[in-house]
């Protein structure tokens, strides 16, 4: 590479990566081969349109491409193409989440989704985000008792709501949802049911976490975390059985609905590098091994918060069934801002999370959401999380400093060293 300061910055990445004990929830690290194809040719190319239906000629190969991933995606959840259809073209998470509003609903109809306080996304219908602005937003959260959900509670908001809408999956919930519930609250009420497994989709395609797609109409999910692929993003809709009105003129099963928000209601061409790591991320998902560190990621995650709870901390609900906890600090006096600083000295990188009926700011909340994805993909075990949990401790009680913290936290990063 020529430019010196580009290539400087690229390489204090890498290094900040290799030596950075990563506990985002919602990180990982791709694999070299994944890199390749995002950073391959098809960046080159225009290919507005859908396979075999494009605007621009040349596409005989990106053509090849889609329909591979496609291909792949639908064989890795267990799908059938003539019941399912998937679209690998949205750009990341958030589009692809408003392009399934675009599609099923009309500006103003309601959308019943959790309050991003306790644990849901931005484009769940929070009041700053399009998906707020646009739509109504019927707001549900977890039970104050046990902080998870309560399916008697959701079903009775939903009688007196009556949302065209619902949404599960969350980003910030640590416990099993159960999507048969979700189903018979949708149908008691006459709505779509909306998945959003971004968080989870990995563990669901190791078969470490209940699928939903037995219940859902429309399931979205990014690719870049437990998934362990590139940002990008991807919606799996249902072809049979549902109609809806394109501006009251034509009608159109949901999955077409949905294609046309993607593109052309959304998005122009497609980033077909993308959808390349999207193609080497289905393949790799689909080996026995990623089975294996799927389940080793919940094992990490378990032992994380049983490891921490014994030092002392609360873990909101008691404990996960996934790849994310989530640490009461305030219970030791300890913003979770103020927390995910201290441990960033120590090269441990977290982030401040507001956790149920939280009283603090969101700017230093609570708490601290923690992962497990990324120190499983660097072949960390039990034994190893037991250590990181030590670490945190030990930085945010004061028990050691953060530079004397850092030294352990480096020599564990280099003995279990990134592929890059």
């Amino acid at each position: 590479m020529k430019d010196d300061l580009l290539h400087s910055l690229i390489q204090r990445e890498t290094i900040r990566q290799s030596e950075t004990m990563d506990l985002i929830a919602s990180e990982n690290y791709t694999s070299p081969e994944v890199l390749q194809a995002v950073g391959s040719v098809f960046s080159n190319k225009y290919a507005e349109g859908y396979p075999r239906k494009r605007y621009y000629q040349g596409n005989a190969v990106a053509d090849e491409l889609e329909e591979l991933a496609i291909s792949r995606g639908l064989t890795l959840f267990g799908l059938s193409s003539e019941e399912w259809s998937l679209n690998v073209q949205p750009y990341s998470g958030s589009p692809a989440n408003l392009a399934v509003y675009l599609a099923l609903l009309a500006p103003g109809e309601k959308v019943m989704g959790m309050q991003l306080s306790m644990g849901g996304h931005l484009t769940h219908g929070h009041k700053v985000s399009a998906t707020g602005i646009i739509w109504n937003q019927v707001p549900y959260g977890v039970s104050k008792d046990t902080e998870m959900l309560d399916y008697n509670e959701l079903m009775e908001t939903a009688k007196r709501e009556m949302p065209k809408m619902i949404i599960a999956g969350y980003t910030a919930y640590p416990r099993v949802i159960d999507w048969k519930k979700f189903r018979e609250i949708a149908d008691a009420v006459g709505a779509y049911l909306f998945v959003d497994m971004s968080h989870l989709a990995g563990l669901v395609a190791g078969d470490s976490y209940p699928s939903p797609f037995q219940y859902a109409d429309v399931v979205t999910t990014t690719t870049h975390k437990t998934l362990r692929g590139p940002r990008s993003a991807i919606i799996f809709t249902r072809k049979q059985g549902l109609k809806i009105k394109d501006q009251g003129k034509k009608l159109f099963t949901i999955a077409e609905a949905i294609d046309k928000a993607v593109f052309p209601g959304l998005q122009g061409g497609p980033h077909l590098n993308q959808i390349a790591g999207i193609a080497q991320t289905f393949f790799e998902a689909s080996t026995p091994e990623f089975k294996i560190y799927a389940a080793q990621i919940v094992k990490n995650a378990r032992a994380l918060a049983e490891a921490l709870s014994e030092l002392g901390w609360r873990i909101v609900s008691g404990g996960t069934d996934s790849h994310l906890l989530l640490v009461d600090t305030m219970s030791k006096n300890i913003g979770g801002k103020d927390a995910a600083i201290e441990l960033e000295k120590a090269n441990i990188v977290t982030n401040m999370n507001t956790i149920p009926f939280d009283p603090q700011p969101p700017m230093n909340p609570s708490g601290l959401r923690l992962g497990t994805p990324s120190c499983t993909t660097r072949g960390m075990k039990e034994k190893e999380i037991g250590l990181v949990a030590e670490y945190i401790n030990a930085v945010l009680l004061k028990t050691r400093t953060p530079e004397e913290v850092q030294k352990d936290v480096l020599a564990l990063c280099k003995k279990f060293p990134l592929l890059y």
